[in-house]
């Protein structure tokens, strides 16, 4: 299965000054194309001892200093970013044939900023928050649904729902920003900010 890219290209003077401003028209260019939850990503992570795993998580917020999303701290990648902090970030916007590849670090974000998140949640989620020991197993649906009927009657709809200790988000601080985006021929554009210092050069990768 094959497809021939016929995209418009990517070239230095197209590019923002800064990656963040440069995700931002990109991310405005996915949304406005009406794809399925442009703000889906690819988190992998590593253990200590390199062993990686991948999964879908939803970007939640970002600006200059990062990028963030949110989670249970003892959930398999809570766990390795515990051990490892590096990890990237993939955002496949297939039907635009662009990628943006997110390599850096992740940090916990403060308590206070996790509150207000949290109470921003749809009420069910929140106590989904509550009732799922992420990446732990379980005997069964029953055991995890019997979890979550408890807390709906502890809180029901209309009260407050505090955020578990144990969930909250993640900041991402760029190290490098990739952009691709597909070409015919398989000559592809792929613009890489690497950050020194406080500031920000640009590469063009083979692709």
């Amino acid at each position: 299965m094959r497809a021939q890219y016929r995209a418009e290209g990517l070239t230095e003077p197209d590019l923002a000054a800064e990656p963040y401003e440069q995700f931002a028209r990109w991310f405005k260019d996915a949304a406005a194309a009406g794809l399925h939850e442009p703000n889906a990503m690819v988190v992998s992570t590593a253990d200590a001892a390199g062993r990686p795993s991948s999964r879908t998580v939803l970007l939640k917020a970002f600006d200059a200093r990062g990028f963030v999303f949110f989670t249970n701290y003892t959930s398999r990648k809570g766990r390795e970013l515990a051990e490892n902090p590096h990890l990237s970030l993939l955002f496949p916007w297939h039907p635009l044939a662009r990628q943006v590849i997110v390599i850096g670090t992740a940090a916990r974000i403060g308590r206070d900023e996790t509150a207000a998140y949290f109470r921003s949640r749809p009420h069910g989620s929140q106590l989904g928050a509550w009732a799922s020991n992420q990446s732990s197993p379980v005997a069964s649906r029953a055991e995890l649904e019997h979890a979550y009927d408890e807390l709906a009657a502890r809180y029901p709809e209309g009260e407050q729902v505090p955020a578990p200790p144990h969930w909250g988000g993640y900041r991402v601080t760029a190290e490098t920003v990739e952009f691709w985006q597909g070409r015919e021929n398989r000559l592809h554009d792929r613009l890489r900010f690497v950050r020194t210092g406080e500031s920000w050069t640009v590469e063009r990768l083979a692709p």
